[in-house]
């Protein structure tokens, strides 16, 4: 087997619910040590967020806290910020996304941890960043949604704006960031010897993604609004029904793909030359053209649309349900969906990683541990606490 790209780096994850927690997972995930620190006798809230498995733990927490070693630990007790300062004295990097200034009351923060070891990086999640008027709000991932702006494109103009697929983008997205932010600092170690503070708000990375957004507003004041399955500058580029009442997401990003597409539809006099020919002509009666999509493949079965676009070469693909994901010969070949055996339930299928490396991909070991699992391999195996020391932190609280 070989050497994962991470192996040798210790993180110190003393986050909670996503975004800290995704973060720290894409380094395990690469080799890196994960020492997960969570409240005695609580644990992480992702524990009790969301489906509850048989076992006791939540689905969430079993797919996103995979290959961490769980360790009790109270940051709040003096003992326990001294433990933890023991921790990152030889570690790597700290994720931590508890509101700011929280690490500060307990005596943990940046300019006191950076005292402890220099080289240590600091990845700080939270709703707002570190600095702000608004950094003492709190955030959660619909927030970031919200703030961010993409809540506001999303859905019908006529109707409430939406959460996209009610699904907590921000906080996985944040994650990625962060994780990005951590390799980055690390590099910039390599030169210069000393670590550095990551500071990421969960509205940021939403912000970021949303292309021509700013710079449209800038320069021509054009607030954009929501567009339904509709999208911005191109048309046909949609969801469309089909005759069996399924989807289908068709692209057609330039005049060729429109072309051949409208040979499919047996209308090629509406390319070229035609009304529709040119991308303006198209954006300027967008309904018109969707509806003729529409009829088109309203006319159709969904796998036959797929064989049809595939040929002529019109970006397509099937509008899936998770059921429909799980049967795909696509995510089968890839290996998108892993099983992962356990000893407490047998196995649970769950995303696979995301990148692939050709020569050192990396691998999930485990699923998300039980609460305080690796507390003898680490207070004792690494910070050498003798019995009579585990008895008495246990017995005021902070293990």
């Amino acid at each position: 087997m070989s050497v994962l790209p991470l192996a040798g780096l210790t993180v110190i994850d003393v986050s909670s619910f996503i975004a800290g927690p995704f973060c720290t997972t894409q380094l395990g995930e690469f080799g890196a040590e994960i020492i997960k620190c969570e409240l005695p006798g609580v644990g992480d809230p992702l524990r009790k967020f969301g489906t509850m498995h048989d076992c006791g733990e939540t689905l969430p927490w079993l797919s996103e806290c995979r290959n961490k070693k769980s360790i009790t630990l109270d940051l709040r007790t003096p003992d326990g910020a001294v433990l933890l300062k023991r921790l990152v004295s030889d570690a790597d990097i700290l994720v931590e996304n508890f509101q700011p200034g929280t690490m500060e009351k307990w005596g943990l923060g940046w300019e006191v941890l950076r005292e402890v070891n220099p080289r240590l990086i600091m990845v700080r999640i939270s709703g707002y960043g570190q600095t702000g008027p608004y950094k003492d709000r709190p955030g959660f991932g619909r927030i970031g949604n919200a703030f961010g702006g993409l809540s506001f494109l999303a859905g019908y103009p006529d109707r409430a704006p939406v959460t996209p697929g009610s699904a907590t983008i921000p906080d996985y997205l944040a994650g990625i960031y962060g994780a990005m932010g951590a390799l980055l600092a690390m590099q910039a170690r390599d030169k210069t010897g000393r670590g550095q503070m990551v500071d990421i708000g969960l509205y940021e990375p939403v912000f970021r993604i949303l292309d021509e957004l700013a710079p449209a507003f800038d320069f021509k004041g054009y607030v954009r609004q929501r567009m339904g399955p509709g999208t911005v500058n191109v048309v046909p580029h949609s969801h469309y029904p089909t005759r069996d009442e399924r989807w289908i997401a068709i692209a057609c990003t330039n005049d060729k793909i429109f072309t051949r597409l409208a040979k499919l539809m047996n209308a090629t006099d509406l390319a070229g030359e035609g009304i529709w020919g040119t991308t303006p002509q198209r954006e300027a009666q967008r309904t018109q053209v969707d509806e003729y999509v529409t009829t088109w493949t309203r006319s159709h079965d969904r796998a036959e649309l797929l064989k049809m676009c595939e040929a002529a070469q019109v970006p397509c693909g099937p509008v899936y349900a998770i059921d429909e994901i799980f049967q795909d010969p696509q995510y089968a070949a890839r290996g998108n969906i892993l099983r992962v055996p356990d000893k407490r339930l047998g196995s649970l299928a769950i995303p696979n990683l995301v990148p692939r490396l050709s020569d050192t991909p990396g691998e999930v070991r485990g699923l998300g541990p039980s609460l305080g699992e690796h507390n003898a391999e680490i207070l004792q195996g690494r910070l050498g606490l003798t019995t009579e020391e585990i008895t008495r932190l246990s017995a005021n609280g902070t293990i």
